[in-house]
């Protein structure tokens, strides 16, 4: 029997196919999710809306997940192949909850579900993916529910192109200088999306590995490791281009190189997306996550917005936004969320306001993230360790009451002092702490970093 424990995470379902999972429980889970829904008040008759990415197990997957909310009287819209955030503005254009098979960056044997409620609103352990564990748990055991007397259609739709014209009306981008654009899609679904949104803009594509592949036979689909970004970073050098792009399996998360081909932080990132969204939406929120730089909240503030710091985590990014009414919030693993798009995360979107900001000016992007990224960072350094909490309260012991510094324990422990902060959480899924350091000049990361190390490590 499986083993949903390992499978059911905090945000989504993701584990190795078909060792974990199958298209057995995939259809047990379809039922469960509409069985949720019911049970929260919502009606799922109306239809929910299915994706998938281009991993091998996808199609088979995401069917039979659709066949197992038909068989309880649910109409489902299957939309194939697409990116997480294609699917969200699907789930908010149809007014539908959407379900998303994808495993984003995790390697070719793993396969996930990332679920939304209609207008792409997040579920997690906390909003209805307990629930669905139970059910499914309670039915492998016990045997499938029973069937609706009268099952569920199952339509195809296409909203590529309704994505991409959605997406265009947020940024224009039609009056920018001509910009030579490299993307590094990763053979995942950027190469699906990305012609298509920029088709028509004064752009000139370079593509890097478009060709859709969930075997990934050229690199992980993970921007945010530097090993995977090597490739792009050869080919801006190479060819003078403006600006490199890099985009992960599912396409939600954009990683930006510069002219240089040197990483730009996804908090530079974050800070200048806030200013171009407060200039269209003066005095609104702005919502990060308590591992972006010093920078954010600056500019936020500077922009004349108020920023809200929270957890790290999109389901919590999501449920602040709403909350707040944010106009737009980021996270330090390139995870950009839209009040115009749902208060969900979307990548592209945000490519394409940088696009936008660097072409309706002269200066290269290095010059124009200056102002972005003022300080100094270690980047996150993973810690492998078998008592995560014993080592967490020794850090916390060694820091708390020491002269000039505060603690604070929202997500994880982050200590601040007056030039320097850090934060150390436990992975959710792994023996890890997580240690992100920020200061005001590199030699000061250097002694913060190596001091918390010495006690995790130790």
């Amino acid at each position: 029997m499986p083993d949903l424990s390992q499978i059911v995470k905090a945000y989504d379902v993701r584990g190795v196919v078909p060792d974990q999972w199958d298209t057995d429980l995939a259809r047990l889970l379809g039922a469960a999710f509409v069985t949720m829904l019911r049970n929260a008040g919502e009606d799922p008759a109306a239809g929910i809306v299915i994706g998938h990415d281009m991993r091998p197990s996808s199609p088979g997957l995401s069917r039979a997940f659709a066949e197992g909310a038909a068989s309880l009287g649910t109409d489902v819209t299957e939309i194939g192949l697409c990116s997480t955030d294609q699917l969200y503005y699907a789930s908010g254009a149809l007014d539908m909850p959407g379900a998303m098979f994808t495993a984003s960056h995790n390697p070719a044997q793993y396969n996930g579900i990332k679920m939304c409620r209609a207008g792409a609103a997040p579920i997690g352990q906390d909003s209805g993916l307990a629930e669905i564990r139970s059910l499914t748990e309670r039915w492998l055991a016990q045997g499938a529910p029973e069937p609706a007397a009268a099952p569920g259609t199952m339509t195809r739709r296409e909203t590529l192109g309704d994505y991409a014209g959605h997406l265009r009306t947020l940024v224009d981008l039609t009056g920018i200088r001509p910009l030579k654009v490299v993307v590094d899609a990763g053979n995942g679904m950027g190469g699906h999306t990305v012609p298509t949104v920029f088709e028509g803009l004064p752009l000139t594509l370079d593509p890097l590995y478009f060709e859709l592949d969930g075997t990934f036979p050229h690199h992980e689909a993970n921007p945010l490791d530097p090993a995977n970004i090597v490739d792009l970073q050869a080919r801006v050098r190479e060819t003078g281009a403006d600006i490199g792009l890099a985009f992960d399996g599912d396409a939600d998360r954009c990683f930006v190189v510069d002219e240089r081909g040197e990483p730009v932080s996804p908090s530079a990132i974050t800070a200048l997306v806030a200013a171009r969204e407060l200039a269209k939406h003066p005095g609104s929120m702005v919502i990060h996550n308590l591992i972006t730089s010093w920078s954010v909240p600056e500019v936020v503030r500077e922009s004349g917005g108020t920023p809200v710091r929270t957890r790290v985590g999109h389901s919590f990014i999501k449920a602040e936004m709403a909350r707040h009414g944010a106009v737009f919030g980021g996270e330090h693993s390139a995870h950009y969320y839209f009040r115009d798009f749902w208060n969900a995360d979307t990548g592209m979107l945000a490519a394409l306001h940088v696009l936008a900001a660097l072409g309706g000016q002269p200066e290269p992007l290095s010059r124009l993230v200056e102002q972005y990224d003022r300080y100094a960072a270690s980047g996150e350094i993973n810690s492998r360790v078998d008592d995560q909490n014993g080592r967490l309260a020794a850090v916390r012991a060694a820091y708390a009451g020491r002269p000039g510094t505060t603690v604070d324990e929202m997500d994880g422990l982050t200590v601040t002092s007056g030039d320097w902060w850090f934060n150390l959480r436990p992975s959710n899924t792994e023996p890890l702490l997580r240690l992100n350091v920020e200061a005001r000049d590199p030699d000061t990361v250097a002694k913060v970093r190596d001091e918390v190390l010495a006690l995790v490590r130790a």
